[in-house]
C-alpha cells in the first residue's frame, strides 16, 4: 500500500520542515510514503472563505485516483489513541491500494472533498497550527509503523 500525505501550502518553518522530513524518511522504511504539497492560492484577499475552499479542493481532488482511500484530517474526525491508529493503519494496509491523507488549508475543505472522503480523523480537540499538525501527524504515522512492527519506540 502506498501512503500519501497531501498538504495545502508549503511548510515555512525550517524546524517543522526538518522534523517532517525526518519522520517522512523514517516512514519509508516501513511503507512507500510521499508528501505532495499543493501551492497556496495567490491573491486570496479578494476571495471569500468558500471560494478559497472550493479552489483548494479542486487542486486536492486532481491528486486523487478513483480507487484511493481518502482520509481527511479534520477537527470533527474520529480521535484515536496511538495504539488504535496503528491497528487502523494495519487494517488499511490490507484493504487499500493507496491511502491518501489530506491536511487542508486554513478554512478546511469544501463539500466536494467531504463527499469524496472515506473517513475523517482528528489529532485532538485542541487547535494546532497547520505547520504543527504536519509534524505531529507524520510522527504519529511513524509511531504507528513502529507499533505494528513491535518495535520499542512507543511505550504504553
Amino acid at each position: 500500500m502506498k501512503t500519501i500525505l497531501i498538504l495545502v501550502g508549503k511548510t515555512t518553518d525550517k524546524h517543522f520542515q526538518a522534523g517532517i522530513s525526518d519522520y517522512a524518511d523514517r516512514i519509508t522504511h516501513y511503507m512507500p510514503f510521499d508528501i505532495v504539497t499543493i501551492p497556496e492560492l495567490k491573491n486570496t484577499k479578494s476571495l471569500s472563505e468558500e471560494q478559497q475552499k472550493t479552489m483548494e479542493s479542486e487542486l486536492i481532488l486532481k491528486q486523487l485516483q478513483p480507487s484511493d482511500t481518502l482520509v481527511l484530517l479534520d477537527e470533527h474526525g474520529k480521535e484515536l489513541r496511538s495504539i488504535e491508529l496503528a491497528k487502523w493503519l494495519e487494517q488499511k494496509q490490507q484493504t487499500a491500494r493507496r491511502l491518501v491523507f489530506v491536511i487542508g488549508g486554513p478554512y478546511g475543505f469544501s463539500e466536494a472533498v467531504y463527499n469524496r472522503a472515506n473517513e475523517k480523523l482528528s489529532l485532538s480537540k485542541l487547535t494546532f497550527s497547520h505547520q504543527m499538525v504536519r509534524l505531529v501527524f507524520t510522527e504519529q504515522i511513524y509511531r504507528a509503523c513502529t507499533i505494528i512492527k513491535g518495535e520499542p519506540y512507543h511505550h504504553e
